[in-house]
């Protein structure tokens, strides 16, 4: 019946709304073709590594802006969004300014996309792309002690699954491998996504979303995480990420929730590209940075 409910009180154009980024800010378009031109800048001004193999697949691959100065540096992996679905490390490579000028390496990390593998490829893909770079960091001039992982929309629910990742278990690696994250606009609980328009494309069974909503992770990992929405996004949005950080919180966890001001789902990467930007700051503050 038209105007039913298909999740919570929204029917499907109203949850739908919640959920279409690319609707509620129409002016995207501009901004990703903005941030191309400061993407080549960051290549030019700082050395680094691209496509940088950590697994077998063609999208198994890192690209690493590294700052000046001797090392070994500590090291932010960001995770890109796209809703599983679309996206690449390389649209976002402008992030990785203000972090290398203040003498961290970072670390840009690709995945395959959905529907061609499943939401566990992408969360095993992007576990073993950390575990690579700790592995490897010598080879990267990267301090295996220093590693901290961000990641935004799509990439804040991979740096939430990243964060409680048996480390031992997958990789041989430390338990204590992610020293603390930050996930930004990110979606913790699946169950509204498997009721939107894009189900068409991600298919996501019941299962798949029990496996990987880490909002309901109990006991909560203790990683320090900083969890920011845009105080503009849509009232989902929000939602997920204020419930995400009270349910880790109240079960031994360690979130900052960390609303930033105006900011829509976009314009919040200003913020963390941002050398004064309350997001950098609070990250770099996270990861003992001078900036």
């Amino acid at each position: 019946m038209a105007g039913s409910t298909v999740y919570a009180d929204f029917d499907q154009a109203g949850l739908d709304a919640q959920y279409n980024n690319r609707a509620h800010v129409p002016e995207h378009v501009e901004l990703y073709a903005g941030w191309e031109k400061i993407c080549a800048e960051v290549l030019e001004r700082f050395d680094h590594r691209l496509d940088v193999k950590y697994g077998s697949s063609p999208r198994e691959a890192l690209d690493v802006v590294l700052p000046d100065g001797p090392g070994p540096h500590p090291a932010l992996l960001y995770i890109h969004g796209g809703y599983w679905m679309s996206r690449s490390k390389s649209d976002q490579t402008f992030l990785a300014a203000p972090y290398a000028a203040a003498g961290a390496a970072f670390v840009l990390v690709e995945y395959d996309l959905m529907p061609d593998v499943r939401m566990a490829d992408i969360v095993r893909q992007c576990r073993d792309a950390a575990a690579w770079v700790h592995a490897n960091a010598a080879d990267l001039n990267i301090d295996p002690d220093r590693l901290f992982v961000s990641g935004h929309s799509a990439g804040g629910h991979l740096t939430a699954m990243l964060a409680e990742t048996d480390w031992p278990a997958h990789a041989g690696a430390p338990a204590d491998l992610m020293k603390g994250g930050a996930a930004l606009s990110g979606i913790y609980d699946l169950e509204p996504i498997r009721h939107t328009y894009m189900q068409e494309t991600l298919g996501l069974s019941a299962e798949e979303v029990a496996a990987n909503s880490p909002i309901h992770t109990d006991p909560a990992p203790k990683v320090p995480l900083i969890v920011a929405p845009g105080g503009g996004e849509t009232d989902e949005f929000r939602r997920q990420s204020r419930d995400f950080a009270d349910a880790w919180n109240g079960r031994g966890g360690d979130c900052v929730y960390m609303e930033r001001p105006d900011m829509n789902h976009f314009t919040i990467l200003d913020d963390l590209a941002d050398g004064d930007g309350g997001l950098f700051k609070a990250i770099a503050g996270q990861m003992g940075l001078a900036g």
